[in-house]
C-alpha cells in the first residue's frame, strides 16, 4: 500500500511536457464542421448507463471585487455583474460565491540571492497553507536555472512543508520556464477547476528558454490559473528591479491575480494572509460566448460590477482566454438509463 506520509511521485518539471505547442511554433488552427453523428448522441456504456456527450463552451471567470478603499465586497449577486467579450455584451449563465477548494502551485525562487530570505519566505508560504481551504491540494516547486518538483499534489500540509523547506540556494533565475512547467503540472494533475499559482522571487529572469509573453500564453492556453506574485525587490539593483516588477505585474494582471512588492521581509507574512483571503472570497461568473468556440482565437474579457449599496467597485479577473475549437465535456451527472432493449436517441 502507498505510504501517505511519503511525497507523491511526479515527473521532473525541467522536462518540456507542455500539452500545447510551444508559443514560438505557429500552427494554423484547423476548424472542421461537425455533423450530427454518434458523438452527439446518447452512448451506451458497459454498465448499461447511457451518457450524453455535447459541446460545452461556457466561459468561467473567477472574479475578486473590491471597493474604492481596497476592501473586499462580498454581498453581490448575479445581476450585479456585467461581462463583455471583445467589446460585445454577454449574458451571464451561472454564478457562484462560495469558498471552493483550489488546486495550487507554490513556486519559490531558490537562486543564490535568496539564501538570506528563505526563512521568512518559507514561513509565509506555510502560513498561506494554514489559512487556505483544508481541501485545497497543492504542489511545491523550487526553481533556479531549473524547476524542481519537491512535493507533488497533496492535501498533506506536513508533506507540503517539507517541500517548501527543501532548497539549495544557488544559480540564476529561470522564472518563465518555471511558470510554464508549473502551469503544465496544474493542467495534468490538478483536480479542481479553480487553479492558482503563487510565485515568490527576488529578481528578474536571467536563465529561461522561454520569454515572458511565451510563458503568459502557455498559462492562458492551459485554461489560465490565477497568478499571484511576490517580488522581494527592495534590495535589488534598480534596473533589474524595474524589469522584474514589470514581469511580475504582467503575469498577475493578465490572469486576474495581484503582484505584491513588500518593502521588507517583515511584510511577507501579511501578504500571505491577503492572498489566502483573496482566493477564498472570489465570485465565479459564467457565460456562453456569442461567438462560437469553433472560431478559436484569443478573446478579451472585461467585467464590471455595480450595486446600489456600493459606490465604485473594482473587478479583478483574467483579461482574456483562448477559445479551443472542438473542446468537449461530458454531461453525465444525471446518468440517464434507458429501458432494456430501447435504442439510444439523438
Amino acid at each position: 500500500m502507498q505510504n501517505p506520509t511519503r511525497p507523491e511521485v511526479q515527473p521532473p518539471l525541467d522536462q518540456d511536457r507542455d500539452p500545447i505547442p510551444s508559443p514560438d511554433i505557429v500552427e494554423p488552427e484547423k476548424v472542421e464542421s461537425k455533423s450530427a453523428g454518434p458523438e452527439n448522441q446518447l452512448q451506451r456504456q458497459k454498465n448499461g448507463i447511457y451518457t450524453m456527450h455535447e459541446d460545452v463552451d461556457e466561459v468561467l471567470l473567477d472574479c475578486t471585487v473590491i471597493d474604492d478603499r481596497g476592501r473586499p465586497v462580498l454581498d453581490l449577486n448575479r445581476n450585479d455583474f456585467h461581462v463583455w467579450e471583445d467589446g460585445a455584451p454577454q449574458a451571464t449563465t451561472s454564478f457562484v460565491h462560495q469558498d471552493v477548494p483550489v488546486s495550487m502551485g507554490i513556486l519559490i525562487d531558490s537562486s543564490g540571492s535568496m539564501l538570506d530570505k528563505r526563512e521568512a519566505v518559507d514561513a509565509a508560504a506555510n502560513k498561506l497553507l494554514g489559512l487556505s481551504n483544508p481541501r485545497d491540494s497543492a504542489f511545491v516547486v523550487n526553481f533556479n536555472e531549473k524547476a524542481f518538483l519537491d512535493q507533488g499534489f497533496t492535501v498533506d500540509r506536513v508533506a507540503l512543508r517539507r517541500g517548501i523547506d527543501h532548497f539549495d540556494a544557488r544559480g540564476p533565475t529561470a522564472l518563465y520556464d518555471a511558470v510554464a512547467a508549473s502551469a503544465d503540472e496544474l493542467s495534468h494533475h490538478g483536480k479542481e477547476r479553480k487553479q492558482v499559482l503563487l510565485i515568490v522571487t527576488d529578481g528578474a529572469d536571467n536563465a529561461s528558454r522561454l520569454g515572458l509573453q511565451q510563458a503568459i500564453r502557455r498559462v492562458q492556453n492551459l485554461g489560465g490559473p490565477v497568478v499571484y506574485t511576490i517580488g522581494l525587490l527592495y534590495d535589488t539593483d534598480p534596473k533589474e528591479a524595474e524589469k522584474a516588477r514589470n514581469d511580475l505585474e504582467a503575469l498577475s494582471t493578465e490572469t486576474g491575480g495581484i503582484a505584491y512588492f513588500p518593502h521588507s521581509l517583515s511584510e511577507v507574512d501579511e501578504i500571505a494572509s491577503d492572498v489566502a483571503r483573496d482566493i477564498r472570497n472570489q465570485y465565479t461568473v459564467g457565460y456562453h460566448s456569442t461567438r462560437p468556440a469553433s472560431l478559436g482565437g484569443y478573446r478579451t474579457v472585461h467585467v464590471e460590477a455595480s450595486s446600489p449599496g456600493h459606490k465604485r467597485l473594482i473587478v479583478r479577473t483574467r483579461r482574456g482566454y483562448y477559445a479551443k475549437p472542438g473542446q468537449r465535456d461530458t454531461m453525465s451527472s444525471a446518468s440517464t438509463r434507458k429501458p432494456r432493449g430501447a435504442p439510444p436517441q439523438p
